[in-house]
């Protein structure tokens, strides 16, 4: 039995890839470059630049096919409450990174199972496995950070993870509900 049930998942798969490894390859450099942002009046600027991607990506997915009235009412709350949440949530800059993060590996990790699911696996739904398999990545992150000299464990930032990987997995579960029932 194949791993993959076709290319477009397999591409999912090694984007998702590609952002855990990237996300893990910085685990102990991370505070030094949020340092030089910071330093140079980069930090806030880089950090929107990063939730106006993952907003994009989830616009992006949600407008494979030409949005209806409906799809763009849901794209413009979930952008809403993405950009509520960024203004509301009361952690460092440094936390709310775990948005983007955990945002596109969520996006990924569910297009990955979509396609998987398109491509005749049974499978119920690909928005439960997708927000665990996210969690498990985010859970990873913390439990290496827990080995790391320059970084500490931290319980709080498991739950950012598990937000922001839900929060994206939500958005693109909701798009496709409504895109399946009004488009």
């Amino acid at each position: 039995m194949p791993v993959f049930h076709s290319k477009r998942e397999r591409r999912y798969w090694l984007y998702a890839l590609a952002v855990v490894a990237a996300i893990y390859a910085t685990l102990g450099v991370s505070p030094k470059i949020a340092g030089f942002l910071r330093e140079h009046g980069l930090l806030e600027p880089a950090f929107a630049m990063g939730m106006i991607l993952v907003v994009a990506s989830i616009v992006t997915n949600g407008m494979k096919a030409r949005p209806g009235g409906a799809e763009i009412t849901v794209i413009l709350g979930i952008a809403a409450v993405y950009m509520l949440l960024f203004v509301r949530l009361e952690a460092s800059l440094e936390e709310r990174t775990h948005l983007i993060e955990y945002g596109v590996v969520g996006v990924f990790v569910y297009e990955a199972l979509s396609e998987r699911a398109r491509n005749g696996h049974s499978m119920m739904t690909p928005a439960v496995p997708a927000i665990a398999v996210t969690a498990a990545i985010g859970v990873l992150d913390e439990c290496i950070q827990a080995i790391l000299p320059n970084r500490v464990f931290d319980p709080q930032d498991i739950l950012f993870n598990v937000l922001a990987g839900t929060m994206a997995v939500v958005a693109c579960t909701v798009l496709a509900w409504v895109r399946k029932t009004w488009g």
